[in-house]
Parts: C-alpha cells; structure tokens; sequence
C-alpha cells in the first residue's frame, strides 16, 4: 500500500539506461530500475503511453522499484529517432503510427529479460496507461510469460473495422479468449477514449468468457487520473486505484 512503508528498512535501487535486443533483433533503450539488496522480487513490464518514453514513465518505474520490483520501460518509439517525448511521439504518428507488432516484439524481449535476472522469482506482470493500457491488454492476450496485468484507460481495446489500420490491424477484444492471466482495469467514467460504453463491452466479453478480471470505474474522473501535472489529475481517484494496482501486483506476482 501507498505509504506503508517501514521507516527503519534500508531502502535503495539502481535506476538506468540499458540496451536490449527487441523486435526483429533491433537494439532498442530501455529505462531498468531495480531494488538494491533484495532477492526473489517480483518484476513488472511498464509500456509507455501516447506522450512517449516520458518523466512520468520513469517516475512510474521508480515507484514500483520503491516497492519492491524490478521493472524495465521499453522505449517503443525509439526506431523514429531521438529528441524530446513530445518531438519522438509527433514523428512516430506522422509515420502512421507504432505497429503492434513492433511493440509486442519490444515488449517479450523485455518480459524475458526480466524473467532471466539473478534475483527475479520469475513472475512478471505488465502495466500501461492510454495507449499503453491498451498494449498491456493486447499483450496479456497474445504472450508468453505474464503473470498479471493493469490496463489503465487504455483506449482502442474496441474498435470498429474502419478504426483499424496496418499498424493495429486487429482490435484487442478479439483476442480475449486468449486471456490466461488477472486482468485489473482502471478507468474514469467521464473518458472519451476508452468510454463508459466502450469498457461495458470489454467487461461483457471478459464475463462471456469466464476471465479473472476485475475493473474500478470513477466518477467525475476522465483520461489519465495519474498525471498529476494535468488537469485530468484526479487526487482521490489516483491514491485509491495506486494502491488497487499494489495490492493486485503483490497479490500475483509476491
């Protein structure tokens, strides 16, 4: 939980810039944080969001090592260049955007990485907000070796055929039954992108299909509850679905 910490634990990690064979065995960044003088921790595959490989994604990063996991945030858009989040987001849209299969590639490499370090007790679970959320859910249904995953807000889990392209040719939903591992869902009921109605569906499908899931919906909360540097930041709603999101990460993956 948020803030349950003990004040006379030694507390410390490492936190950097690696490189990793990705997708098509193309190098690719990736920003690693871990605990330092821990063993057997859990670890967690963090997928950037729309803005890009951002402070927020790093900062996300160190929160969950302060909580014991190991986690590794791919730079998904690195194959567009280098320059600003923003500026590297701008050109991996006018290129008609990152295809699914370059970021599921991206992101098994990374899920096998973490499985393969000397302290990890082999349980990884993925976690992505906006477009990330919707990767995340795409990647618990087509990978190997996820343990738990968070979709929050993530948008285009249903989507209409004139929605896909060649770089999203099939629409998440449609991969549900694949579904093998808990699912946790975090969304504001005032979203337009994924709406209330759209997340009505998803929790349709799942349900069909007996899945282990569980969603947490807040009123007068939109797109992005977590960032607190905008004012779709949401206090309340961020706290509560933070501590949601520990509790189901140290549920599956301690």
């Amino acid at each position: 939980m948020w803030n349950d910490l003990n004040t006379a634990d030694y507390e410390g990690m490492i936190a950097e810039t690696i490189s990793l064979k990705g997708y098509n065995n193309e190098t690719i960044r990736a920003y690693y944080s871990r605990p330092l003088n821990k063993t057997n921790y859990g670890s967690i595959l963090l997928i950037p969001h729309m803005p890009g490989w951002d402070e927020f994604c790093r900062e996300a990063a160190r929160r969950f090592t302060q909580h014991n996991y190991a986690v590794i945030c791919p730079d998904i858009y690195c194959r567009y260049g280098t320059g600003t989040p923003t500026e590297v987001s701008t050109k991996m849209r006018e290129a008609g955007g990152v295809s699914d299969s370059s970021v599921m590639g991206d992101s098994q490499a990374c899920i096998d990485f973490l499985k393969h370090q000397p302290n990890s007790n082999g349980k990884v679970g993925v976690i992505g907000m906006c477009s990330g959320g919707r990767h995340t859910f795409l990647a618990a249904c087509t990978l190997e070796g996820i343990d738990a995953a968070v979709d929050c807000w993530g948008g285009g889990v249903i989507a209409s055929q004139d929605q896909l392209t060649e770089a999203r040719p099939v629409a998440p939903i449609d991969y549900a039954e694949k579904l093998d591992c808990p699912l946790l869902g975090i969304f504001g009921n005032d979203d337009h992108n994924p709406t209330a109605e759209d997340v009505n569906k998803t929790e349709e499908v799942l349900k069909r299909l007996g899945k282990n899931y569980e969603f947490h919906r807040y009123d007068g909360a939109g797109h992005g509850i977590w960032y607190y540097d905008k004012p779709m930041y949401r206090q309340e709603a961020a706290m509560d679905s933070w501590n949601k999101t520990l509790e189901f990460f140290d549920k599956y993956l301690k």
